[in-house]
């Protein structure tokens, strides 16, 4: 009856490589180690009648290689805003695409690309930049590795990475 994706966490660890262009505009580079788990809620009916609930969660452990473009205010005080803008590359180091026992698995693929747009603030203290973040990132490949002879992937055409990342960056 139903195959809907269910809203779930992770954390992630990076590094941020910053190039300043201008007094407004910066490059960035900020590879990440991802810890999440996709989950896809499912409503089976059985063919003698009935139905069953089921959710299938796929864990990922993905790197991910994003360079972004931000654009930056003025400093007022000891606070900033800026706006970002980018894309980036992941590679799923826990995908199960070529699992060979998958019988009820959603099979995910390894490699991945996107674009991303966000918003943060930088709060300047003595000894560090405190900069809070908030991010959409929507991934534009087919990232499902469809096989028609599994009950969880037969139902599914397509699964896209969507995700809102609040990151804190710590700048000493």
């Amino acid at each position: 009856y139903v195959a809907e994706p269910v809203n779930s966490g992770g954390f992630a660890l990076g590094l941020l490589a910053t190039g300043r262009l201008s007094d407004r505009f910066q490059l960035r580079f900020n590879p990440q180690l991802l810890f999440s788990e996709r989950s896809i809620f499912y409503r089976l009916k059985h063919p003698e009648g009935g139905q069953t609930e089921v959710t299938k969660t796929v864990e990922s452990v993905i790197v991910t290689f994003p360079v972004q473009a931000k654009l930056q205010s003025d400093r007022i005080g000891n606070f900033r805003v800026y706006m970002l803008t980018g894309v980036k590359g992941d590679i799923d180091l826990a995908s199960n695409a070529r699992a060979k026992k998958a019988d009820d698995l959603v099979k995910i693929k390894e490699y991945d690309y996107g674009v991303e747009l966000g918003l943060g603030f930088n709060f300047f203290f003595e000894s560090f930049i405190f900069s809070p973040e908030i991010k959409i990132n929507n991934g534009l490949r087919n990232i499902h590795s469809r096989d028609e002879h599994l009950i969880y992937s037969n139902v599914l055409d397509r699964i896209q990475s969507r995700m809102i990342v609040f990151s804190i960056h710590l700048e000493g």
